[in-house]
């Protein structure tokens, strides 16, 4: 296998790195303590073209692959992990459906602004009843003339707070379950619908997590995405392609905190002589290391496997589930690292372990990935 990254590939990377140091990482931490979300980074890397990296020029986008996608995430999850989740929201749960089943008419209108980021989008799935269990949705769209109405309420929605499209699920025919579920295009400032209440996260607290309560909201048949029923099918295509962007975001962070960690252990001094020269602190950045190139080789690998048209849905919920892991390993060590001055905010490193928790959690919480890996294993 050749790992040698094109020269396009470099200078997306390269990009992205440049944009992380100079655009994310002076702002990360008010970003954090404001918790209020990085919009004006965000409208700069929609400049960059990042905000629908996969998406066809014709329609706004960059027309880069997943694994330039990947590249990309990991230095911006590293400058700023709220800023990373709003892009790969945008990106993965929402142009990337769109990309895939939407028709052209929904395409030039929907698409296209969001791909440019003159719009930013949602992904509307989870509910009270339904997290892990995604098929329970109790959220139903009743036909109506030309229209749907839709009632019911979405939680944990990232981006929540200022997307201005949704991509949302529910049920058009509850005696179906996964069957009746029917995805649909809605316009956040459609009648009936409103934001609700504003989640206080641990991390990436400038993403905005809200509740989405949508009540009699009338939506157009022409804004349901892909076929009625189809919905399902849909949802989890979008899980199990973003899985690959929130293992990156998770790669991300980890290179974040052990970068701190590192340079840390070079200018701390302890008994007389630098903390990078115990053996004890050596082996700690040994181990961090390992576990990031491991769980960036996976990611890549994922995305590899999406690019040539491979099965990658094995590949997405092996880099998610070790990746997110490896996130939380590393950061916890870098706080170790600092000792008492890792407990702080000053050192940043906490904050990082505060973003890298939702990485085991969101597309698909670590024990979903085991269920999605173990299946995959047994049934060949």
């Amino acid at each position: 296998m050749d790992f040698a990254l094109t020269e396009e590939h470099r200078m997306i990377r390269d990009t992205a790195r440049d944009f992380a140091e100079k655009e994310l990482v002076p702002i990360a931490e008010q970003v954090d303590e404001t918790r209020e979300p990085p919009l004006a980074a965000v409208k700069k890397l929609a400049e960059l073209g990042f905000m629908g990296m996969m998406v066809p020029e014709e329609h706004g986008g960059a027309g880069l692959d997943d694994i330039s996608y990947v590249l990309a995430m990991e230095e911006i999850s590293r400058g700023c992990a709220s800023t990373g989740v709003i892009m790969d929201v945008n990106n993965s749960l929402v142009c990337e459906p769109l990309r895939m089943y939407a028709n052209d008419e929904q395409k030039e209108r929907v698409l296209t602004p969001l791909a440019r980021g003159e719009r930013l989008g949602a992904y509307c799935l989870t509910e009270s009843e339904a997290g892990s269990d995604a098929a329970n949705a109790k959220m139903r769209a009743v036909a109506d003339g030309d229209d749907y109405i839709l009632n019911g309420t979405k939680i944990f929605v990232t981006n929540g707070g200022f997307a201005q499209t949704f991509i949302v699920f529910a049920s058009t025919d509850p005696e179906k379950k996964a069957r009746g579920i029917t995805a649909f295009i809605v316009e956040d400032d459609r009648p009936g619908v409103r934001r609700g209440t504003r989640e206080k996260t641990l991390g990436i607290r400038g993403s905005t997590t809200y509740e989405i309560i949508f009540e009699d909201a009338r939506v157009p048949k022409e804004n349901v995405l892909g076929e009625v029923g189809r919905g399902f099918k849909i949802a989890m295509e979008a899980l199990d392609s973003g899985r690959i962007g929130i293992a990156a975001q998770a790669v991300g962070i980890a290179r974040a905190a052990f970068g701190r960690a590192l340079e840390y252990s070079k200018n701390r001094k302890q008994f007389g002589k630098l903390i990078c020269d115990f053996q004890a602190i050596q082996w700690k950045l040994a181990d961090m290391a390992t576990k990031i190139e491991a769980a960036h080789l996976l990611t890549m690998r994922a995305a590899w496997l999406r690019v040539s048209g491979g099965d990658y849905v094995l590949a997405s919920a092996q880099a998610k589930l070790y990746a997110g892991r490896s996130a939380m390993e590393v950061c916890d060590e870098a706080i170790q690292v600092h000792g008492g001055d890792g407990y702080t905010q000053g050192y940043h490193v906490e904050r990082h372990l505060r973003d890298a928790k939702i990485t085991e959690l969101y597309e698909g919480t670590s024990e979903i990935q085991r269920l999605i890996i173990a299946r995959r294993l047994i049934r060949g």
